[in-house]
């Protein structure tokens, strides 16, 4: 498809925040034959985009074309191999993309952590996207590439897989605007429209077969606190959980239920032994629940959004590359064997990390097609570009390292 289109990749967001730190990104990173293209709403914003990116971008194509504007949208989707998208609310402004893509042939990846959003791409554009070969690819960025290349890789060294807890061990980053948009717009959706709340609480919500799944218990997301024996720390709620556990039984689910039908997947945060790690863990879980019941009323939203980052905003530069994340995945076989995975990366989980993420997703989805899996449709970026991305973020300097956990620990 490469030699036949005009581009490899086009960036469509490239003058917001994270649009711009990917577009910086591929300037660096990319190799030189590499056929790139800026996108956005404003050609004036495009050009000071490029001029800033320095003589790498200089031949770098623009094309100015709104997200409600589908006839723009088509054309841009023609015209390159692969789409990565910063542009959100996915569910607000994200549909005409895939819907352009899913009908052109034109592979994509965005950063939503929008479950609704997912349900819906899923629901309308699977079947045109299979039948043009098109991979659909949510959630290239810390949602949920940690989450779903790190099991994808761990299944692949250990075979079948039981009990699964990805940990987060360490972090530090800012708050993302972009993900509190995304939070503002589920909580209106669910107020508008309050069925929506049993597809949230589903843990299967994303499944390609819900009826097939398997019936394991509970497997509701960690609300409050936990002591690990194993371990040796407290867990406490990860924020992101409802989103990534979703993508990855999804992507369990897409490979025939390869990790296995045991695969009991939940996703938590360490926060230390003691009574000092308790408090933690339960302040955490009561900070979400605070922040969740805040958006939902208007007097306390609105003090919020006075005060919270808005969509498009960022941290300062030093920030970006100096924050981090260390993620551990551990797992059991259903023979009691016990394995991890260490995800680890330098740079702001939600900006300098992801803006790797999502530029080799883009990079993989355009250059890489013959070592891709041999599907189409609506996937997540374990089923459509594997153990090839994995290799790829391994080569940019992160780490996806899989061994047999120490039973003496």
């Amino acid at each position: 498809m490469t030699a036949t289109r005009e581009l490899d990749v086009v960036l469509y967001g490239a003058t917001g925040f994270v649009g711009k730190l990917t577009a910086e990104y591929l300037a660096r990173a990319a190799p030189d034959d590499v056929r790139i293209g800026l996108a956005g709403r404003s050609q004036e914003k495009l050009e000071r985009v490029r001029e800033e990116l320095g003589a790498r971008a200089a031949d770098w194509p623009l094309i100015v074309a709104d997200s409600e504007d589908g006839a723009a949208l088509a054309e841009l989707a023609a015209r390159t191999t692969a789409v990565a998208t910063t542009v959100g609310p996915y569910r607000r402004y994200g549909a005409a993309l895939v819907e352009a893509c899913a009908a052109a042939g034109t592979h994509y990846a965005d950063l939503t952590g929008e479950t609704l959003f997912m349900r819906e791409t899923i629901q309308r554009f699977d079947p045109p996207a299979k039948a043009s070969g098109a991979r659909i690819v949510h959630t290239c960025g810390f949602d949920s590439i940690p989450s779903d290349i790190g099991v994808l890789v761990l299944h692949e060294a250990a075979g079948e897989l039981a009990d699964t807890t990805l940990v987060l061990r360490r972090v530090k980053g800012g708050v993302s605007g972009g993900t509190l948009a995304s939070m503002k717009g589920t909580v209106d959706d669910v107020k508008r429209d309050r069925s929506l709340a049993r597809v949230l609480a589903d843990p299967y919500a994303l499944s390609p077969d819900r009826d097939a799944e398997p019936k394991l218990g509970n497997e509701a997301d960690l609300r409050g606190a936990e002591y690990s024996e194993e371990l040796g720390t407290w867990f406490g709620p990860f924020v992101m959980a409802p989103v990534n556990t979703r993508v990855v039984r999804r992507s369990n689910a897409l490979q025939d239920w390869a990790y296995g039908r045991r695969f009991r997947y939940r996703e938590v945060m360490a926060f230390g032994s003691g009574v000092t790690g308790r408090a933690k863990a339960l302040g955490v879980g009561g900070g979400m629940a605070a922040l969740a019941a805040g958006l939902a009323l208007p007097p306390s939203r609105f003090a919020l959004d006075r005060v919270l980052p808005g969509p498009g905003a960022g941290p300062k530069e030093e920030l970006v590359r100096e924050g981090f994340f260390v993620i551990e995945i551990h797992a059991r076989t259903p023979a009691d064997e016990r394995w991890v995975c260490r995800v680890e990366a330098q740079g702001d989980p939600g900006y300098g990390a992801t803006r790797v993420m999502l530029g080799q997703s883009a990079l993989c989805l355009a250059l890489d097609g013959d070592r891709l899996p041999e599907r189409a449709g609506v996937l997540t970026p374990a089923t459509a570009m594997g153990s090839v991305l994995a290799d790829r973020l391994r080569a940019a300097g992160q780490t996806f390292d899989v061994s047999p956990a120490d039973r003496t620990r």
